[in-house]
């Protein structure tokens, strides 16, 4: 490998969404990311259904049909 091209690896804080934290190496110095392996639905067999509704359910809800 050539000298001087590849980046330095430093110790980098990764933080999520959910307020996990833990340490790593990367080429930066910290990290945000919207989820990891403490809040995603595969590592935690608990899966999280938004019931938000369709489209048709919101034209419903909007002009009260039935």
């Amino acid at each position: 490998m050539k000298e001087g091209i590849h980046p330095d690896y430093k110790e980098c804080k990764v933080t999520c969404a959910c307020g996990n934290t833990f340490m790593t190496l990367s080429n930066k110095e910290e990290m945000r990311v919207d989820i990891c392996s403490e809040c995603h639905p595969f590592f935690t067999g608990q899966q999280k259904f938004s019931n938000r509704g369709g489209r048709v359910e919101k034209f419903k809800n909007k002009y009260n049909i039935k």
